[in-house]
C-alpha cells in the first residue's frame, strides 16, 4: 500500500506547485494591465455645450444668462464623457503570455482638481486587446459642480467647466480611481487596491 502512497503524494505535491506557480502567473499578467485617461466628449454645464469656447469672453450671452441662472439657484449639473483607456502591454515575460485580458467589471471614484466627487461601477465586459493594443471604455459622467464646490465663485467654476469641456478642454484636472475586476481562467480576480489614473501616462497597479 506504501508504495502506491508515495506516487500519489509526489503527484498532488507537484500539482500543488504548478497550481501556485500557474496562480502567480496569472497575477502578474493580470496586473500587467495600464490605464490612463484620454479625452472629454460631449461635455455640458447647465445644459450649455462649451465645445465651441475657447475662453468665458467668448460664451455668447443667451449662453451665458443660463450658466448665471442655474448658478443663482445653486446649481451646475455638468454631463460628460470621460474616456479611459486600458492598454495590455503583455509580452509573455510575466508567464503563460495572454493574447487578451477580459474586465469584468471597474469600480471608479472621480476627482476634480482633487475634490473627490462621485462614483460608480462599469458592469460591462470589456476585452483589451493582447501586446501593446489600446482599448477606450467611456464612462459617462453626471454631476453638480455646486455640490462640491460650494464655495466657488461663478467665473471659477466656469473657467473650470471650460478647462474641462471647452474647446481646448483636457483631463488634466481631473483623476479616475478604479479598481478593475478581470476574468482569468481561476476565476474572477478583483485587484487588491486601487490604480490612481490621470492623462500623462499609462500606470498599473
Amino acid at each position: 500500500m506504501k508504495k502506491f502512497l508515495v506516487p500519489i503524494i509526489a503527484v498532488l505535491i507537484l500539482m500543488t506547485i504548478t497550481s501556485c506557480a500557474g496562480l502567480k502567473d496569472t497575477i502578474t499578467n493580470v496586473q500587467r494591465l495600464q490605464f490612463k485617461l484620454g479625452g472629454v466628449s460631449g461635455f455640458t454645464v447647465a445644459g450649455v455645450g462649451l465645445q465651441n469656447y475657447s475662453s468665458p469672453s467668448n460664451i455668447n450671452p443667451l449662453d451665458l444668462l443660463k450658466l448665471t441662472s442655474s448658478f443663482t439657484k445653486g446649481q451646475l449639473p455638468v454631463n460628460f464623457t470621460l474616456d479611459l483607456l486600458a492598454k495590455n502591454p503583455d509580452d509573455g515575460t510575466g508567464g503563460a503570455k495572454e493574447s487578451s485580458q477580459i474586465i469584468k467589471k471597474i469600480e471608479w471614484r472621480l476627482l476634480v482638481d482633487n475634490q473627490e466627487t462621485i462614483n460608480g461601477i462599469i458592469g460591462n465586459s470589456i476585452t483589451i486587446p493582447g501586446v501593446g493594443q489600446t482599448a477606450t471604455i467611456p464612462v459617462q459622467i453626471s454631476l453638480d459642480l455646486m455640490q462640491y464646490f460650494r464655495n466657488g465663485q461663478l467665473d471659477n467654476l466656469i473657467n473650470l467647466a471650460m478647462a474641462l469641456g471647452g474647446k481646448n478642454s483636457s483631463a488634466s484636472r481631473l483623476t479616475l480611481k478604479i479598481k478593475p475586476t478581470v476574468e482569468t481562467f481561476l476565476g474572477e480576480i478583483t485587484y487588491p487596491g486601487e490604480i490612481q489614473v490621470i492623462d500623462k501616462e499609462f500606470r498599473a497597479q
